[in-house]
């Protein structure tokens, strides 16, 4: 009898438990839900026969080395900080790994150790990274088997809320992910490669430099680029190509009203603010502009920004509850923890509402004397604020994997990201059977 351990029981990890539990009765596995927060561990597996929830703390070192000792397949959904000391238990006890996370340079130092050990660290197995790189991967693969030249990669992915006439929201976006990733997007270094040209994007540009991208019978997104495209040269094997560019979805307008954030520098995230514990939402914007005795906050920030006072940024702003008297509510912050604190009031999602993942790829080749091109678009909305679109996009790779791991249908060994048909060809036909599939179109230019 196989025994699954997952740690960690956030909001990604819904659909991963579900699925892992369904599993468990078909093929006899038990699972086990390990967090620092016993009752929300116990919500998620609800007594089920092959479930068992337990109280966890990743920083005892022996619950850490017990817990980790008893089980075949370990699952981290931890913060990312924590999957190489899991990583490391995992090497010392001969246990496989799986992740949702960015392979860290220290994940990476493992490699060698655990293909001695014949164990599987793999990584990158969520939404993105995950789905964009098995759904990219398996189109890159299929141009080159039939003997094409792949002439320019684009990826966009973006999680956000399903279309309601009914809601009232300019923005047209909530946080279903982590928000301090969203205030903090962008920040860094931004390159990319563009019609063989090498090209940079400072932050303070960012959100003006956007790309507009239509996806039949869903509309038109903007996408903003993210930091480091050229990191997927190697990792796709694409030295040569003229264009690379992944970035990040949003509905129109969305990016030309949070780089009002950016260009006051309410999303600076390098020192602690004074007074924190007394400012009001107004006090807070008015905190990054001139002083004026006689001009209002408003007033300020559109002659600043050069806004016009009732388009569309400033109804955003409004909106938002940003020039409101309401108390930030904090005791101390940095301007980005402050933004997104008072964001938190107005783009939690409810319940009742349901989120929406867009994921949108293009690939151009040259076939003889033309240049094709392959366009692919999924789209999965969430049925509501438990069973989101991006817990199902991000935790059923992961069950998945972890299903044919211990099928033994897997063979490769190390620390991995899903980019081999080994991973892609079954991962991808079963999310399909699911309901996670892409459309694609193929086009002459």
């Amino acid at each position: 009898m196989k025994n699954i351990l997952v740690l960690g029981a956030g909001r990604s990890t819904t659909s991963l438990i579900s699925y892992l539990l369904k599993s468990a009765v078909e093929l006899e596995w038990n699972v086990t839900l390990a967090d620092y927060a016993l009752q929300l561990a116990e919500e998620k597996v609800n007594g089920h026969p092959r479930g068992k929830a337990i109280a966890f703390n990743i920083n005892d070192e022996i619950q850490r080395t017990d817990v980790i000792g008893q089980a075949d397949v370990v699952i981290s959904m931890l913060p990312p900080r924590f999957h190489v000391l899991v990583a490391e238990a995992c090497l010392a006890l001969n246990k496989h790994l799986l992740t949702a996370s960015y392979v860290s340079d220290d994940m990476r130092a493992l490699d060698k150790q655990a293909k001695e050990k014949g164990l599987l660290f793999l990584n990158e197995c969520g939404l993105d990274p995950g789905i964009d790189h098995m759904s990219a991967k398996k189109v890159i693969d299929d141009i080159r088997d039939r003997g094409f030249e792949l002439r320019a990669f684009e990826s966009f992915t973006g999680g956000l809320l399903k279309p309601n006439d009914r809601e009232d929201n300019p923005w047209q976006y909530k946080f279903t992910w982590n928000p301090r990733n969203v205030v903090m997007a962008g920040q860094g270094n931004v390159k990319f490669i563009q019609e063989g040209r090498y090209k940079y994007i400072p932050y303070n540009r960012l959100f003006r430099r956007i790309e507009m991208i239509h996806i039949p019978g869903h509309g038109y997104f903007e996408g903003y680029a993210n930091r480091d495209s050229l990191k997927y040269l190697d990792v796709y094997e694409l030295r040569g190509i003229q264009t690379l560019y992944r970035g990040t979805l949003r509905r129109p307008g969305f990016c030309k009203a949070w780089d009002v954030f950016v260009q006051i520098g309410a999303t600076d995230d390098s020192y602690q603010m004074e007074g924190v514990n007394e400012m009001t939402h107004r006090q807070f914007i008015n905190s990054f502009l001139s002083y004026n005795p006689n001009d209002s906050v408003e007033l300020k920030l559109a002659y600043y920004l050069k806004l016009e006072m009732d388009g569309p940024e400033m109804h955003k702003m409004r909106w938002l509850g940003m020039f409101d008297d309401t108390p930030v509510g904090l005791q101390k912050g940095t301007p980005a923890q402050v933004l997104e604190h008072i964001l938190k009031k107005k783009w939690t999602i409810r319940e009742d509402e349901q989120d929406q993942i867009v994921m949108w790829h293009l690939f151009d080749y040259i076939d003889g004397d033309q240049i094709k091109r392959v366009r692919s678009a999924m789209v999965a909305n969430g049925e509501d604020a438990n069973e989101t679109a991006m817990a199902k996009t991000v935790g059923l790779p992961l069950g998945i994997a972890t299903k044919l791991l211990v099928q033994g249908k897997i063979e490769a060994k190390g620390v991995q990201i899903p980019i081999t048909p080994e991973f892609y060809n079954p991962i991808l036909d079963e999310l399909e059977k699911l309901g996670f599939s892409f459309i694609e179109e193929e086009v002459v230019l």
